[in-house]
């Protein structure tokens, strides 16, 4: 019995640190030897479990800092931890409310656009 219950708190304080990983990326700006000057941006991840999803509409995501909105960008690619692309048919059968992703997004204003989402496997 001690030992079940040592090892949900176990479980559950690591489901709550993996929900809680965030990276934040910076801009750099490089001047070339020419002159030219050269902006490279980086993206943000943050992971969390999706609430809310609406194909093209609706990207809602429970971080431990609460839901955050994510907002589409042209383009947004899905892909599996595993680095697989994931079709049309894949995503409408895996991204879900109740899944646990990893957002990769770029900030515009104060909005978060969307540019890859990663489902674990």
């Amino acid at each position: 019995m001690k030992n079940t219950f040592l090892s949900l708190t176990f479980a559950a304080l690591s489901l709550a640190a993996a929900s809680a990983q965030s990276s934040t990326t910076t801009t750099t700006k490089t001047v070339e030897a020419d002159g030219s000057s050269k902006t490279s941006s980086t993206t943000t991840t943050s992971s969390g479990t999706i609430t809310e999803y609406t194909p093209g509409s609706t990207f809602i995501v429970k971080e431990t800092t609460g839901p955050v909105t994510y907002r589409y960008g042209n383009t947004v690619s899905y892909v599996t931890s595993g680095g697989k692309v994931l079709t049309d048919d894949d995503v409408k059968l895996r991204i879900k409310v109740g899944a646990p992703v990893h957002v990769h997004y770029m900030k515009d204003g104060d909005a978060r656009v969307i540019s890859r989402v990663v489902i674990d496997e």
